[in-house]
Protein backbone atom coordinates (compact mmCIF):
# COMPACT_ATOMS: atom_id res chain seq x y z
CA UNK A 1 0.00 0.00 0.00
CA UNK A 2 1.36 3.48 -1.08
CA UNK A 3 1.43 6.25 1.21
CA UNK A 4 1.96 9.93 0.71
CA UNK A 5 3.63 12.60 2.50
CA UNK A 6 1.35 15.49 2.60
CA UNK A 7 3.58 18.41 4.58
CA UNK A 8 6.81 17.35 1.78
CA UNK A 9 4.59 17.87 -0.82
CA UNK A 10 2.86 20.87 0.90
CA UNK A 11 6.42 22.47 1.40
CA UNK A 12 7.41 22.23 -2.64
CA UNK A 13 4.02 23.63 -3.33
CA UNK A 14 5.05 26.70 -1.54
CA UNK A 15 8.45 26.62 -2.59
CA UNK A 16 7.21 26.62 -6.39
CA UNK A 17 5.04 29.51 -5.54
CA UNK A 18 7.03 32.00 -3.98
CA UNK A 19 9.65 30.97 -6.83
CA UNK A 20 6.52 32.22 -9.24
CA UNK A 21 5.74 35.30 -7.27
CA UNK A 22 9.44 36.30 -7.80
CA UNK A 23 9.62 36.36 -11.39
CA UNK A 24 6.40 37.76 -11.62
CA UNK A 25 8.47 40.32 -9.90
CA UNK A 26 10.85 40.72 -11.75
CA UNK A 27 9.06 41.47 -15.03
CA UNK A 28 7.01 43.89 -13.13
CA UNK A 29 10.26 45.40 -12.28
CA UNK A 30 11.73 45.04 -15.60
CA UNK A 31 8.29 46.54 -17.49
CA UNK A 32 9.06 49.65 -14.97
CA UNK A 33 12.40 50.47 -15.56
CA UNK A 34 11.71 50.22 -19.26
CA UNK A 35 8.83 52.38 -19.27
CA UNK A 36 11.01 54.67 -17.09
CA UNK A 37 13.84 54.77 -19.20
CA UNK A 38 15.55 57.92 -19.88
CA UNK A 39 16.76 58.08 -23.80
CA UNK A 40 18.37 60.24 -25.70
CA UNK A 41 19.55 59.69 -29.44
CA UNK A 42 20.28 61.69 -32.43
CA UNK A 43 23.86 62.42 -35.03
CA UNK A 44 25.16 65.62 -34.64
CA UNK A 45 26.74 67.45 -38.12
CA UNK A 46 30.56 67.28 -37.13
CA UNK A 47 31.33 70.13 -39.73
CA UNK A 48 30.18 73.71 -40.56
CA UNK A 49 31.49 76.46 -42.65
CA UNK A 50 32.33 79.49 -41.30
CA UNK A 51 29.13 82.40 -41.89
CA UNK A 52 27.10 79.31 -42.45
CA UNK A 53 24.49 78.72 -39.97
CA UNK A 54 24.76 75.24 -37.53
CA UNK A 55 22.33 73.54 -35.98
CA UNK A 56 21.42 70.30 -33.94
CA UNK A 57 18.25 69.11 -31.66
CA UNK A 58 18.57 65.96 -30.25
CA UNK A 59 16.13 63.29 -30.09
CA UNK A 60 14.37 62.33 -26.70
CA UNK A 61 12.44 59.29 -25.21
CA UNK A 62 11.54 59.74 -21.73
CA UNK A 63 8.15 59.12 -19.02
CA UNK A 64 5.24 60.57 -19.60
CA UNK A 65 5.07 63.88 -17.37
CA UNK A 66 8.63 63.93 -17.04
CA UNK A 67 10.33 67.52 -17.06
CA UNK A 68 13.41 67.20 -18.71
CA UNK A 69 16.32 69.83 -18.64
CA UNK A 70 19.46 69.66 -21.10
CA UNK A 71 22.73 70.72 -20.17
CA UNK A 72 25.99 70.63 -22.55
CA UNK A 73 29.89 70.59 -21.93
CA UNK A 74 32.76 71.43 -24.31
CA UNK A 75 29.73 73.91 -26.21
CA UNK A 76 31.87 75.99 -28.62
CA UNK A 77 31.90 80.13 -27.99
CA UNK A 78 29.74 80.88 -30.88
CA UNK A 79 27.13 78.33 -30.41
CA UNK A 80 23.77 79.21 -28.07
CA UNK A 81 22.20 76.38 -26.22
CA UNK A 82 18.74 75.52 -25.63
CA UNK A 83 18.14 74.06 -22.16
CA UNK A 84 14.64 73.04 -22.72
CA UNK A 85 15.12 71.71 -25.69
CA UNK A 86 18.65 70.90 -26.23
CA UNK A 87 19.44 72.46 -29.48
CA UNK A 88 22.82 73.59 -30.32
CA UNK A 89 22.50 76.58 -32.76
CA UNK A 90 24.88 79.52 -34.13
CA UNK A 91 26.48 80.83 -36.71
CA UNK A 92 30.72 80.27 -36.81
CA UNK A 93 32.09 83.77 -38.19
CA UNK A 94 36.00 83.21 -39.85
CA UNK A 95 37.78 84.17 -36.62
CA UNK A 96 36.02 80.69 -34.92
CA UNK A 97 37.74 78.87 -37.80
CA UNK A 98 39.33 75.47 -35.65
CA UNK A 99 37.64 72.23 -34.37
CA UNK A 100 35.42 71.98 -31.13
CA UNK A 101 36.08 68.45 -29.41
CA UNK A 102 34.38 66.96 -26.75
CA UNK A 103 30.91 68.16 -26.88
CA UNK A 104 28.57 66.24 -24.77
CA UNK A 105 24.55 66.79 -24.61
CA UNK A 106 23.07 65.52 -21.29
CA UNK A 107 19.17 65.15 -20.52
CA UNK A 108 18.25 65.00 -17.12
CA UNK A 109 14.44 64.41 -15.31
CA UNK A 110 15.65 64.87 -12.19
CA UNK A 111 16.30 60.98 -11.06
CA UNK A 112 17.90 60.02 -14.29
CA UNK A 113 20.22 61.65 -16.80
CA UNK A 114 21.48 60.03 -20.55
CA UNK A 115 23.83 61.71 -22.34
CA UNK A 116 24.92 61.71 -26.48
CA UNK A 117 28.37 60.26 -26.68
CA UNK A 118 30.65 63.14 -27.16
CA UNK A 119 31.13 64.45 -30.41
CA UNK A 120 33.05 67.25 -32.38
CA UNK A 121 32.48 70.16 -34.72
CA UNK A 122 35.01 71.24 -37.27
CA UNK A 123 34.74 74.99 -39.01
CA UNK A 124 36.58 75.60 -42.21
CA UNK A 125 37.12 78.86 -44.53
CA UNK A 126 34.68 79.27 -46.83
CA UNK A 127 35.50 78.96 -50.13
CA UNK A 128 36.62 82.59 -51.68
CA UNK A 129 34.03 83.18 -54.63
CA UNK A 130 35.06 85.17 -57.63
CA UNK A 131 33.14 88.02 -59.34
CA UNK A 132 32.84 87.60 -62.69
CA UNK A 133 35.33 90.73 -64.81
CA UNK A 134 33.52 93.49 -66.39
CA UNK A 135 33.19 94.36 -70.27
CA UNK A 136 31.70 97.48 -71.84
CA UNK A 137 31.73 99.30 -75.13
CA UNK A 138 29.97 100.22 -78.62
CA UNK A 139 31.37 98.29 -81.01
CA UNK A 140 30.21 100.27 -84.52
CA UNK A 141 27.96 98.30 -86.67
CA UNK A 142 28.91 99.03 -90.16
CA UNK A 143 32.04 100.39 -92.42
CA UNK A 144 32.52 101.09 -95.68
CA UNK A 145 34.57 99.11 -98.45
CA UNK A 146 37.79 100.74 -98.50
CA UNK A 147 37.78 102.23 -94.69
CA UNK A 148 39.44 101.61 -91.27
CA UNK A 149 37.34 99.72 -88.70
CA UNK A 150 38.19 99.47 -84.90
CA UNK A 151 36.93 99.03 -81.96
CA UNK A 152 38.67 98.96 -78.23
CA UNK A 153 36.23 97.37 -75.69
CA UNK A 154 36.51 98.96 -71.64
CA UNK A 155 37.13 95.55 -69.45
CA UNK A 156 38.36 95.58 -65.69
CA UNK A 157 39.16 92.95 -62.94
CA UNK A 158 38.04 93.51 -59.17
CA UNK A 159 40.79 91.42 -58.04
CA UNK A 160 42.93 92.79 -60.86
CA UNK A 161 43.45 89.36 -62.30
CA UNK A 162 45.35 89.73 -66.05
CA UNK A 163 42.51 89.46 -68.53
CA UNK A 164 42.05 87.72 -71.74
CA UNK A 165 39.96 88.22 -74.54
CA UNK A 166 38.09 86.30 -76.82
CA UNK A 167 35.52 86.35 -79.84
CA UNK A 168 33.24 84.23 -81.92
CA UNK A 169 32.21 84.54 -85.68
CA UNK A 170 35.36 87.24 -85.82
CA UNK A 171 34.69 88.64 -89.75
CA UNK A 172 37.28 87.11 -92.38
CA UNK A 173 38.89 90.18 -92.95
CA UNK A 174 39.72 91.66 -89.49
CA UNK A 175 42.44 90.56 -86.80
CA UNK A 176 41.64 90.11 -82.89
CA UNK A 177 44.01 91.31 -80.37
CA UNK A 178 43.49 88.98 -77.41
CA UNK A 179 45.52 91.01 -74.60
CA UNK A 180 43.28 94.13 -75.05
CA UNK A 181 40.10 92.78 -77.45
CA UNK A 182 40.86 95.30 -80.62
CA UNK A 183 39.08 93.89 -83.55
CA UNK A 184 40.60 96.16 -86.52
CA UNK A 185 40.49 95.82 -90.34
CA UNK A 186 39.85 97.29 -93.76
CA UNK A 187 37.64 95.20 -95.80
CA UNK A 188 37.93 95.48 -99.63
CA UNK A 189 34.75 95.29 -102.14
CA UNK A 190 34.92 91.48 -102.08
CA UNK A 191 34.03 91.27 -98.01
CA UNK A 192 30.90 93.71 -99.13
CA UNK A 193 28.45 92.49 -96.53
CA UNK A 194 26.92 91.97 -93.22
CA UNK A 195 29.12 89.89 -90.72
CA UNK A 196 26.39 88.86 -87.70
CA UNK A 197 26.36 87.31 -84.13
CA UNK A 198 30.25 88.44 -83.45
CA UNK A 199 30.73 88.09 -79.50
CA UNK A 200 33.66 89.42 -77.85
CA UNK A 201 34.00 88.04 -74.13
CA UNK A 202 37.12 88.39 -71.68
CA UNK A 203 38.18 85.90 -68.67
CA UNK A 204 40.22 86.26 -65.74
CA UNK A 205 41.12 82.59 -65.69
CA UNK A 206 37.64 81.46 -63.33
CA UNK A 207 34.67 83.30 -64.61
CA UNK A 208 34.00 85.65 -67.61
CA UNK A 209 31.72 88.07 -69.09
CA UNK A 210 30.98 88.53 -72.71
CA UNK A 211 29.62 92.18 -74.72
CA UNK A 212 26.02 91.34 -75.97
CA UNK A 213 26.83 89.81 -79.73
CA UNK A 214 26.62 92.52 -82.58
CA UNK A 215 27.11 93.12 -86.46
CA UNK A 216 28.87 94.34 -88.84
CA UNK A 217 27.56 95.81 -92.23
CA UNK A 218 30.75 96.36 -95.13
CA UNK A 219 29.14 98.59 -97.09
CA UNK A 220 30.07 98.70 -101.06
CA UNK A 221 30.43 102.75 -101.66
CA UNK A 222 29.65 104.14 -104.66
CA UNK A 223 32.50 106.75 -105.72
CA UNK A 224 33.18 105.76 -109.67
CA UNK A 225 32.35 107.53 -111.90
CA UNK A 226 32.20 107.16 -116.11
CA UNK A 227 31.64 110.12 -119.07
CA UNK A 228 29.44 109.35 -121.80
CA UNK A 229 30.23 111.19 -124.98
CA UNK A 230 27.59 111.26 -128.60
CA UNK A 231 27.31 112.77 -131.49
CA UNK A 232 23.77 114.65 -132.20
CA UNK A 233 21.75 113.16 -134.35
CA UNK A 234 20.54 115.09 -137.47
CA UNK A 235 17.96 113.12 -139.65
CA UNK A 236 15.11 111.39 -138.49
CA UNK A 237 15.26 107.41 -139.37
CA UNK A 238 13.68 108.30 -142.60
CA UNK A 239 16.35 110.25 -143.84
CA UNK A 240 13.92 113.51 -143.19
CA UNK A 241 15.61 116.49 -141.15
CA UNK A 242 15.46 115.98 -137.19
CA UNK A 243 13.87 119.56 -136.35
CA UNK A 244 12.25 118.82 -132.75
CA UNK A 245 15.03 117.20 -131.01
CA UNK A 246 13.93 117.55 -127.24
CA UNK A 247 17.08 115.54 -125.25
CA UNK A 248 18.91 112.56 -124.56
CA UNK A 249 18.04 109.36 -122.37
CA UNK A 250 21.21 107.68 -121.33
CA UNK A 251 20.80 104.04 -119.95
CA UNK A 252 23.21 102.07 -118.14
CA UNK A 253 23.70 99.38 -115.73
CA UNK A 254 26.14 96.12 -114.71
CA UNK A 255 25.19 93.73 -117.49
CA UNK A 256 25.30 94.86 -121.41
CA UNK A 257 21.61 93.22 -122.00
CA UNK A 258 20.55 94.82 -118.88
CA UNK A 259 20.32 98.64 -118.93
CA UNK A 260 18.19 99.20 -115.79
CA UNK A 261 19.20 102.55 -115.14
CA UNK A 262 18.59 105.88 -116.99
CA UNK A 263 19.33 109.51 -116.33
CA UNK A 264 17.72 112.43 -118.78
CA UNK A 265 19.35 115.24 -119.86
CA UNK A 266 17.24 117.75 -121.89
CA UNK A 267 20.24 119.83 -122.73
CA UNK A 268 20.17 119.33 -126.92
CA UNK A 269 23.29 121.10 -126.83
CA UNK A 270 25.28 118.90 -124.59
CA UNK A 271 27.37 116.06 -125.95
CA UNK A 272 28.73 114.26 -123.00
CA UNK A 273 27.69 113.70 -119.69
CA UNK A 274 29.39 112.09 -116.39
CA UNK A 275 27.50 109.16 -114.28
CA UNK A 276 28.68 109.53 -110.53
CA UNK A 277 28.01 106.93 -107.73
CA UNK A 278 29.15 103.89 -109.44
CA UNK A 279 29.88 100.45 -107.40
CA UNK A 280 33.02 99.02 -108.17
CA UNK A 281 32.68 96.45 -111.47
CA UNK A 282 32.00 96.26 -114.73
CA UNK A 283 29.63 98.87 -116.21
CA UNK A 284 27.41 99.18 -119.41
CA UNK A 285 26.53 102.59 -120.95
CA UNK A 286 23.90 103.29 -124.00
CA UNK A 287 22.22 106.77 -125.67
CA UNK A 288 19.02 106.92 -127.13
CA UNK A 289 16.94 111.00 -128.24
CA UNK A 290 14.03 111.61 -127.92
CA UNK A 291 11.75 114.46 -129.55
CA UNK A 292 9.05 117.09 -128.67
CA UNK A 293 6.39 114.81 -129.11
CA UNK A 294 7.77 111.72 -126.96
CA UNK A 295 9.04 109.80 -129.41
CA UNK A 296 12.32 107.98 -128.76
CA UNK A 297 15.33 106.71 -131.22
CA UNK A 298 16.88 103.39 -130.82
CA UNK A 299 19.79 102.76 -128.55
CA UNK A 300 23.27 103.42 -129.51
CA UNK A 301 26.39 101.14 -129.85
CA UNK A 302 26.81 100.09 -125.82
CA UNK A 303 30.25 101.02 -124.66
CA UNK A 304 31.58 99.68 -120.80
CA UNK A 305 34.15 100.74 -118.36
CA UNK A 306 35.91 99.01 -115.25
CA UNK A 307 35.06 101.06 -112.23
CA UNK A 308 37.51 100.21 -109.64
Amino acid sequence: MQTFNFFADSRRFHSAILALIGSVAALEANAWEYRHRLVISGTPATSDVAQAAYSFKPTTWAPRYATLVFSISGKPAWANFNTQTGQLAGTPTTTNVGKYSNIVITVSDGPSTASLSPFSISVTSPVPTNTPPTISGQPPTSVNVGATYTFTPTASDSANRALTFGIQNAPSWATFNTSTGQVSGTPSATYAGTYSNIVISVSDGTASASLTAFSIAVNQISNGSATVNWTPPTSNSDGSALTNLAGYRIHYGTASNSLTQSVQVANVGLTSYTLTNLTGGAWYFGVSAFTTSGQESALSNVASKQIQ
